[in-house]
């Protein structure tokens, strides 16, 4: 990676930056459900007869055609969950202090900009440095 060359002494790490709790909560919570619902499609339970209620006629659909079903369940579940989980964050920090935001800029930064983020904050940390030498 160019920034390699050009900061030898830096450390990358990167980490997913998680949604909040209640879309985890929903992607969690869709997970198991559509594991359940897969599981009486194949089965064949009619699960509203359960609940004294007239099956909707997706549910015959899907008796007549079980892997489809099963699949589209199974896909339509799996987008929605990956929607929740998605934050679309890029958040940079360096020596814990935020100097790049997605989600507050909207946009990712390009190489120019993340190098000129960079070369401030290495700029302002040797001053820093030079200034807590000089009082001591």
């Amino acid at each position: 990676m160019h920034l390699s060359f050009r900061y030898p002494d830096i450390r990358i790490e990167g980490e997913n930056y998680l949604p909040i709790p209640l879309y985890r909560h929903v992607a969690s919570f869709l997970s198991v459900f559509k594991l359940l619902v897969i599981g009486l499609i194949i089965v064949g339970r009619d699960p509203f007869a359960f609940f004294g209620m007239q099956a909707p006629g997706i549910w015959e659909w899907g008796q007549g055609n079980k892997i489809y079903a099963c699949m589209m369940v199974f896909f339509f579940s799996n987008m929605i969950e990956n929607q929740l989980m998605s934050t679309g964050a890029f958040e940079i920090t360096l020596n814990d202090v935020p100097v790049w935001s997605k989600l507050e800029s909207g946009h990712l930064p390009s190489m120019q900009q993340l190098v000129q983020i960079l070369d401030n904050e290495m700029k302002m940390n040797v001053h820093m440095d030079t200034r807590t030498h000089h009082h001591s």
